[in-house]
């Protein structure tokens, strides 16, 4: 994978390349950029693809012991990796992990054109459910990340419903799994990394305050939220529709958090929709008329 060194330490990423638009694609806490695994092959010809390897967990180099790895510093390592690759009029598209939404609120979203919130953190909702509050405790308590990440290596702990298991409707395969949590089961500097971000979560009135600054971003955003989602709760997606100007809602049904798990062929739709393939504006592009009282379109994934 090509490396790239930021202020906070050395990035993976893959880079499909090409001359298409650019999208960004951002995973969770404890995965990597096979999360996008079965998204970005139906794209890549038409559309420059870039997965990132951030430092939440799943990356192979530590971070610099004094690297700034809050919610904030994370989101401005994100911007920073938009900068030394000189990506331009970007699509950033965020799941699970919802923090480079951040750029928005603190006017760093100079390259970023459009935004895709799939099912991910938003609000107050740091860390999200049971698995979220888990992984804080575990961070909390020396020895706690370490003990957590040699549990993970068992099947039943995986797929339990307090962890992994809620995230999605299917099980992730063991294989993909396996390198996701084998950096943290290993290596102490990544364990530090991890637990840096666990630990700092801003009070809710920050990140209700940052919510509310997202307001002055005026690109489309498409907001894709999973019907079966355990962990971001369904009403954040209109309420998230209802900061933009320019947004665009969709539910979609058979699926958890992990929506490129799940249903990638329905993000990839929306995905191509969202972008004008098939006719429409990103402003104006519908998935279907509104259940009364959901917020949401009706028939969104049919």
């Amino acid at each position: 994978m090509p490396r790239i060194e930021l202020s906070a330490g050395t990035v993976s990423y893959e880079d499909t390349g090409g001359d298409g638009p650019v999208l960004v694609f951002v995973h969770g806490v404890l995965m990597d950029h096979t999360v996008w695994r079965k998204v970005v092959p139906a794209l890549r010809d038409d559309y420059r693809c870039v997965t990132p390897t951030l430092p939440l967990g799943s990356h192979r180099t530590p971070m610099r012991p004094d690297a700034d790895l809050s919610l904030r510093g994370l989101a401005l390592l994100v911007g920073e990796f938009l900068d030394r690759l000189d990506l331009r009029e970007v699509t950033l598209v965020l799941n699970d992990w919802g923090g480079a939404q951040l750029l928005l609120s603190l006017g760093r979203a100079e390259r970023i054109a459009r935004l895709v919130l799939a099912s991910c953190e938003a609000f107050d909702n740091y860390p999200p459910g049971k698995p979220g509050r888990s992984l804080v405790r575990a961070a909390s308590v020396p020895g706690g990340l370490a003990f957590l990440m040699q549990l993970l290596r068992l099947g039943p702990v995986r797929r339990a419903p307090g962890g992994w298991g809620a995230m999605s409707e299917r099980p992730v395969p063991d294989a993909v799994m396996d390198e996701w949590f084998r950096p943290a089961r290993t290596d102490r500097g990544v364990r530090r990394d991890l637990a840096k971000y666990l630990v700092s979560t801003p009070p809710k009135e920050q990140l209700l305050a940052w919510s509310e600054q997202m307001r002055t971003f005026d690109g489309p955003v498409l907001i894709a939220w999973a019907a079966g989602d355990r962990l971001m709760p369904r009403e954040h997606g209109p309420r998230l529709a209802g900061l933009f100007a320019r947004s665009t809602l969709a539910g979609i049904e058979d699926s958890r958090t992990l929506i490129p798990e799940d249903r990638p062929d329905e993000l990839v739709r929306l995905l191509r929709e969202f972008l004008g393939e098939q006719g429409g504006s990103p402003a104006t592009v519908r998935t279907g008329k509104r259940e009364e009282g959901s917020g949401y379109p009706r028939n969104a994934s049919s």
